[in-house]
């Protein structure tokens, strides 16, 4: 069994909008985001707080659920995230 080097996750800002992004470090990317060092996005936007994310085997697969996610309406990122048993 491959081991998941890569990880798509999705943030909830200050301001209830959602960031995703793809990583190899989840922890490491919400502190850099909270630092101010992270996305253009969410250096206003924040906090953030991690909501939801997945691992992956490479790195081409985490980026596809990233593109993916990015390109749903409000509501059927709610959905996505209400199906996976996120409380947003």
């Amino acid at each position: 069994m491959a081991k998941a080097n890569f990880y798509f996750y999705v943030l909830k800002c200050k301001d209830g909008s959602f960031y995703a992004g793809f990583t190899t470090d989840v922890k490491k990317r919400v502190a850099t985001h909270n630092a101010g060092k992270g996305a253009k996005y969410t250096r206003s936007h924040r906090p953030v707080t991690l909501l939801y994310f997945e691992s992956f085997t490479t790195k081409t697969q985490a980026l596809q659920k990233e593109a993916w996610f990015k390109k749903l309406t409000r509501a059927k990122k709610e959905a996505y995230l209400r199906d996976k048993k996120i409380d947003i």
